[in-house]
């Protein structure tokens, strides 16, 4: 059985620690990346970390994670709320999708509280910080262990 996760990530991510610290913190994604590895090695998994600016590279990279039969832990950030692209390519993987975002989008404006990628993913932890990647990887790591 794939014990390969993509960890992928949206716009503008690129920037944490640095843009909008009140609501994002000052964790880089860097520091994520390397908390979420550190993380996987434990858990036995193998990931590809990556981050994009661009909605047709995150489609790219999830067709990607399909044809290798991976498990999915993505942050689409801005891209989650407009990306029917985004949204078709997902429904193609069969392992876990687990969606993230650091703050509460249920708490925000109103253009940040309906995810379309939601919709095609098997949990979504929102609001807990960047600690949200690891309870991710912990959530795929055990569906994994059950057989899913």
């Amino acid at each position: 059985m794939s014990r390969i996760v993509y960890i992928l990530n949206g716009s503008n991510l690129n920037m944490l620690g640095k843009r909008e610290p009140h609501l994002y913190g000052t964790t880089t994604l860097d520091e994520v990346r390397s908390r979420t590895e550190a993380l996987a090695r434990e858990l036995d998994l193998t990931t590809e970390f990556r981050q994009t600016n661009s909605e047709s590279t995150l489609i790219d990279w999830v067709q990607e994670a399909f044809e290798k039969d991976a498990a999915i832990v993505i942050n689409p950030a801005g891209f989650s709320f407009r990306s029917v692209p985004l949204l078709d390519a997902l429904k193609l993987i069969s392992r876990p999708v687990v969606e993230v975002h650091i703050t509460n989008i249920h708490k925000r404006d109103e253009i940040y509280k309906h995810s379309l990628v939601s919709l095609a993913a098997t949990g979504v932890i929102c609001g807990l910080g960047p600690g949200g990647y690891l309870l991710a990887l912990r959530a795929v790591a055990e569906s994994m262990d059950a057989g899913a």
